[in-house]
């Protein structure tokens, strides 16, 4: 087994976590069992995905979404109490990254979603490097573009269109649509990310590209994983994915 310690202060330096102003605390949350064989990854510390991992006996769990937001209450009551007492009851480690997650490499957000979309990744710009801007594998149509999200993400986006090819795309997953202004700016012919508000329809028709809301669940599945399973490798430890279903 391996110590709670050397896993977290391996990925604090993987994912440089130093690097980001975040909204929440990266790393530890909550603190359980001091040795780790076994990690159970997923996107958000849902109840769901508590009572899964504790199921198949998991360590740690290793999440994008975990706690202790800015803005939030600070009490521990109601549904963070049940959630935070049944990792303390089960002496289950809570591990958390957020923006890390979504910038690194190889390992992040961005770049799992261009590999699982095939895109090339040519430029990474905005905010802490979030940011991602490159090509598909062939220019195409937006609707082709929209049919193939759908493919690999077995989720249908919310499609604004542009009339323009597509050559050049950026994407930012989760709730990243306020970059779709520096997206334009940067001359592509399209921008994808998780969700969408009212105003961004009148920016992306305003700004003549084409805008996919993806899914803020959807479009971070992937680097959840992909660092569990670096970890599994690295460690020599077990991993699985538990995808607990989330339409948004």
């Amino acid at each position: 087994m391996n110590s709670r310690q050397a896993i977290t202060t391996y990925i604090d330096k993987l994912l440089d976590v130093e690097r980001y102003r975040d909204y929440c605390p990266n790393g530890l949350q909550v603190e359980g069992r001091e040795q780790i064989q076994h990690i159970v990854s997923g996107v958000t510390a849902s109840q769901a995905l508590i009572e899964a991992a504790i199921e198949q006996g998991a360590d740690a769990l290793l999440v994008h979404h975990g706690y202790f937001w800015k803005g939030e209450t600070e009490t521990i009551t109601g549904i963070k109490r049940q959630r935070i007492l049944r990792l303390l009851e089960s002496d289950l480690n809570l591990l958390a990254y957020h923006l890390p997650l979504d910038g690194h490499a190889e390992l992040g957000n961005n770049a799992q979603l261009a590999r699982v979309l095939g895109f090339s990744v040519e430029e990474i710009s905005g905010d802490s490097g979030l940011l991602y801007v490159g090509k598909p594998e062939q220019s195409c149509s937006g609707e082709a573009l929209a049919t193939h999200i759908e493919s690999c993400l077995n989720r249908a986006p919310q499609h604004i269109a542009a009339d323009k090819k597509i050559e050049r795309i950026a994407w930012c997953t989760g709730g990243a649509q306020s970059y779709i202004e520096q997206a334009a700016m940067l001359g592509v012919d399209a921008f994808i990310t998780g969700e969408i508000s009212e105003q961004t329809v009148h920016i992306a028709r305003e700004t003549g590209i084409h805008f996919y809301a993806a899914g803020h669940h959807a479009t971070e599945r992937y680097g959840v994983q992909a660092l569990g399973e670096h970890l599994a490798e690295h460690f020599g430890i077990n991993h699985s994915f538990i995808d607990i279903d989330n339409p948004v």
